[in-house]
């Protein structure tokens, strides 16, 4: 593991990010770029407030760890809390460092440290992602009902966002309670289904399949226990309790947003959430065009000083979280090279 190469790749590309940013924003406005006002969104930032913040965002790694050791419960496997904040650090770490490729590797360090497949880690990374998009489809619904009187005219941009994520969350939303309902309750005729549409593959691969369903299926176990489902209900709402509070604590940080109230930060992240889907290596995707477009259409900030906000806010979101990672896997004693091949490498 090189910490100094990619620690200076994350400079580079953050540097990079924001050159783009401004320049297409420059095309966009048609206007100079106020250099002097972006950087003083940097200069007047209150540190206690973002050491708050950067707090928060760390402690939901810890509950996301807790909400895992609940799904490994029912596959009669225990895994210490300190051990689960480590694999989930790394994997987090991989997101940021590899893109959507390195999703893999926190299911894949867990399956190992337990002593369980891979598939139904892999299921419990699925189970863990749709509960996430049903808060995120709450978050998107409140902020629909509840945008300021004060508005101004929408722009195409902004339109072209509530248009398309109004549809997109109610598909989403529909599809994994879908998912949930009939795997929670049908999971073995479902999978004597699939099998059944899979007799022309050859003896191995058929055995193979069904193997993979079976993991899968026991991976899911933990929405059939009524106990098991609250603890994993309640951790979810803690977890994006404690995000919402570090974004709330984010925007104390600047003046321009200090007088946030917890419904504009709630609204806030409502929009931007569907930002994060889309996931770029090493940048993290939409999210910070969405933040831009959400501070300057709806509340009215100054260019400059929204796109300053857009990159702590992918700080926060992605990046607060890789040094932490680095450490683990370096305490750990895990070969950084190795992990970044493991997409192709691991086997299902």
């Amino acid at each position: 593991m090189n910490q100094p190469k990619w620690t200076r790749k994350l400079l580079f590309i953050a540097l990079g990010a924001v050159i783009l940013i401004a320049l297409l924003l420059y095309r966009v406005r048609g206007t100079p770029f106020q250099w002097q006002l972006f950087l003083t969104t940097f200069y007047r930032v209150n540190w206690i407030w973002l050491g708050a913040s950067i707090f928060l965002m760390l402690l939901t790694y810890v509950g996301r760890a807790l909400r895992w050791e609940v799904m490994l419960r029912p596959l009669g496997h225990r895994l210490s809390l300190r051990k689960l904040v480590y694999d989930t650090a790394i994997g987090f770490t991989a997101v940021v460092l590899l893109g959507r490729p390195g999703e893999v590797v926190r299911p894949y360090l867990i399956s190992v440290s337990a002593g369980v497949s891979f598939s139904s880690q892999m299921a419990a990374w699925l189970l863990e992602r749709m509960l996430d998009l049903l808060v995120v489809l709450l978050l998107f619904g409140f902020g629909l009902t509840h945008i300021p009187a004060h508005t101004q005219a929408l722009g195409p941009g902004l339109r072209w966002i509530l248009g398309a994520g109004g549809y997109l969350v109610a598909f989403i939303g529909a599809a994994c309670i879908v998912f949930l309902i009939l795997f929670r309750n049908f999971s073995e005729p479902i999978r004597r289904r699939l099998l059944s549409g899979l007799t022309f593959l050859p003896t191995k691969h058929y055995e193979r399949a069904d193997q993979m369903l079976a993991a899968f299926s026991q991976g899911m176990e933990s929405t059939r226990d009524p106990l098991f489902l609250a603890l994993l209900l309640a951790y979810t709402a803690i977890e994006w309790v404690i995000i919402v509070g570090s974004y709330y604590t984010l925007f104390r940080s600047f003046p321009v947003t200090a007088k946030f109230e917890i419904t504009d930060v709630v609204i806030f992240f409502g929009f931007v959430a569907f930002g994060s889907i889309v996931q770029i290596p090493g940048i993290g995707g939409g999210i910070q065009v969405a933040s831009i477009v959400v501070l300057t259409e709806i509340y009215g900030l100054p260019l400059e000083a929204a796109t300053g906000l857009a990159i702590f806010i992918w700080i926060i979101t992605f990046v607060v979280v890789v040094p932490f990672g680095l450490l683990c896997a370096f305490h750990e004693g895990l070969n950084w090279s190795k992990l970044r091949h493991l997409p192709q490498d691991v086997p299902l």
